[in-house]
This record gives structure tokens, C-alpha cells and sequence, in this order.
């Protein structure tokens, strides 16, 4: 028996992983990666990247992707809460263009699998949150790439009232990303 449970989503290929996590009156234990285990869910990855980040609430990031090399991604909340995205951009697959969205946080310990050619982007619901995944690729600056986080045929249902976010906090680069059909012809996977 594994030590993380797979949840297939509506997309093929994205899935919520939840690790077994030990507690006691000192706190948790938990692995976050394993992979034996993941391969025996069926998740035969390698990852070469770790990443972090920190953001306060508010904070929109993405939805990026590289146009070469493609990155899958295993991404968790480690402090805080955070709706997580994933937008299907593999030209052949019946859900193109369709999002997946989950909420990640320290306490349900949730991660989420986004594997190549899917744009990503996540909000930060809490006061703050760190951030962390694993990427199957390296990141290249040179072939960074984006959709604009409210591309209206996407339609993501970000939850802004519900937390209380009045306004978005985007990095200049985001507020700049075009639509997902000005991109369209340009995807190489």
C-alpha cells in the first residue's frame, strides 16, 4: 500500500496527490516525494528543480508555461492557502483550453500533479503563503511563456469574494500575457 493516494481530476493527466501524514502531540511527519511510491500510483516522474516562492495575499502568478521543454509539476502549500490552476494546452486533448482548479494549504497538505503542457498560475487566499514545487524541467528564461489569468474563453472561476480579494497583485510580465488563442498556433507539444 502506497504512502500517497492519486485523485484523478476531470483532465486527464492532473491529479491531487495526499500524502499519509503521521501526528502526534509533537506535530506531523509526512513524505512529500518519494519515488518508489509515486511510481507504484503510477506516476513514474523525474524532477530536476525544486522551487519557492512567497507571496502575500492577493498575489496572482501565471498562468505560465515554457513553449520548449515543457515542465511537469508537482506543487504544495507549505504555509497558507492558495487556489491552484492548471490549463490544459495540448492541442489534441479533448479538454484543450479547460482549467482545473484545487486549494492548497499547510493544513490539508494537498499536492497537486500538473504534468507537461499545461499553463499554471495560483492566487494566494491566506495573509501569506509559501510555495513549493518540483519541476521536471529546468526552467529556461528564453522560452518562458504565458496566458493572461482572465482570458475570457478560459474562463477560470477564481475565488476573489470568497476570500475577501478586492484587487490582484500581478507582476508586470503577467498583466502583459496574451489570450490563449493569439498563442494557440505557436504551442510545439
Amino acid at each position: 500500500m502506497s504512502k500517497f493516494k492519486k485523485t484523478s481530476t476531470p483532465i486527464e493527466g492532473l491529479y491531487i496527490i495526499e500524502p499519509t501524514v503521521f501526528g502526534d502531540t509533537r506535530g506531523f511527519f509526512m513524505e512529500s516525494w518519494n519515488k518508489k511510491e509515486f511510481s507504484e500510483i503510477g506516476l513514474d516522474i523525474d524532477f530536476v528543480q525544486d522551487n519557492h516562492s512567497r507571496s502575500k495575499k492577493g498575489v496572482l502568478r501565471g498562468l505560465h508555461f515554457q513553449v520548449k521543454y515543457p515542465q511537469g509539476k508537482l506543487v504544495r502549500v507549505v504555509r497558507g492557502i492558495v487556489f491552484d490552476v492548471a490549463v490544459d494546452l495540448r492541442k489534441n486533448s479533448p479538454t484543450f483550453g479547460k482549467w482545473y482548479g484545487v486549494i492548497l494549504s499547510e493544513e490539508n497538505k494537498k499536492m497537486f500533479y500538473i504534468p507537461e503542457g499545461f499553463a499554471h498560475g495560483f492566487l494566494v487566499l491566506s495573509d501569506e503563503a509559501d510555495f513549493l514545487y518540483k519541476t521536471t524541467e529546468y526552467y529556461y528564461p528564453e522560452y518562458d511563456a504565458g496566458v493572461i489569468w482572465n482570458d475570457p474563453d478560459i474562463n477560470i472561476k477564481w475565488p476573489f469574494e470568497e476570500y475577501g480579494i478586492k484587487e490582484q497583485i500581478l507582476s508586470e510580465k503577467d498583466k502583459k500575457l496574451p489570450q490563449l488563442k493569439e498563442i494557440v498556433k505557436k504551442l510545439e507539444w
